[in-house]
């Protein structure tokens, strides 16, 4: 979590002498490397990343309570000036509702009881504290109308997961936001392989106006990247068909698609490669 009085000193005392490493909860590469990567997917998701989660005997159950009142609504609150401290709190839930999905800050906001301006305003420091990111649309358009709302992500699952209610992992396999907590997972094991590669994040998602969606896209020396993401345990004939459709927008800049999928493995189908969940720590990006 960002340290935004250490920040602040650094930028003051330090300008031009000082680098920057952004750290997010750990990767499913160093928990697997450390032999403590969830044996379920359930499990993954229901627990998140967070080191405190994996160095010491705590459950999710006992962790995400204290971390919310501790650090979301003590130190991040104080930042803000929060007078109603139930208004933040359903924000930050009702943002956790949305991970996944448009962001519409008036709509937020409303559903919140706050202004367009204050939904916004709460939203940009809960990014700077790393607990969200606004993954934009890409910026080309191939010819097609495009949708350019960013898109809103938790940057970790189980805090996702325990502002949602969930409190035990046999639930995620049928609740209604699995898909979206699956989402919300890879997108953020994505992100955190560009940070630990030290390169920005420069993730994209890609939506037309008919609703051709690519879930994210990113810009390669060799030419376009586009990730589609499939919460199913095993791989269906249909999935590529979206990523198919941008293919031929995208012509001779598209690379090979890849799928990551909820299941396990890694193989080729329909000129896609299916990742499974525990094998996206070989995505190379």
């Amino acid at each position: 979590s960002a340290q935004f009085e250490l920040i602040s000193g650094v930028t003051q005392s330090l300008a031009g002498r000082v680098g920057r490493i952004e750290l997010l909860p750990l990767s499913t590469g160093e928990l697997a490397a450390s032999r403590q990567l969830p044996t379920s997917l359930e499990d993954m998701l229901l627990r998140g990343a967070y080191p405190a989660l994996y160095d010491r005997e705590l459950s999710p159950g006992d962790w995400f309570p204290n971390y919310v009142a501790t650090y979301l609504e003590r130190d991040v609150r104080q930042l803000i000036a929060v007078r109603d401290l139930t208004q933040f709190q359903r924000f930050v839930r009702m943002c956790a509702a949305r991970s996944g999905q448009l962001l519409n800050l008036t709509a937020l906001g409303a559903d919140c009881g706050i202004s367009a301006v204050t939904a916004r305003e709460w939203l940009s420091v809960l990014e700077a504290s790393y607990l969200v990111v606004r993954l934009q649309p890409y910026h080309r358009n191939f010819g097609k109308r495009l949708v350019k709302t960013p898109k809103l992500y938790f940057l970790d699952v189980g805090l996702m997961a325990w502002l949602l209610g969930i409190r035990d992992a046999a639930s995620i396999q049928t609740h209604a936001a699995r898909g979206a907590l699956f989402e919300t997972f890879v997108v953020s094991e994505l992100i955190k392989q560009r940070f630990n590669a030290g390169q920005p994040a420069d993730l994209y998602f890609w939506r037309d106006n008919a609703g051709h969606e690519v879930d994210v896209l990113y810009e390669t020396a060799q030419g376009l990247q586009a990730v589609e993401i499939k919460s199913g345990s095993t791989f269906a004939s249909d999935w590529p068909d979206a990523i198919h459709k941008w293919q031929e927008f995208a012509a001779d800049e598209a690379l090979p698609p890849v799928i990551v999928y909820g299941g396990e493995g890694d193989y080729e189908r329909q000129g896609c490669r299916v990742v499974g969940w525990r094998e996206l720590q070989g995505l190379v990006l």
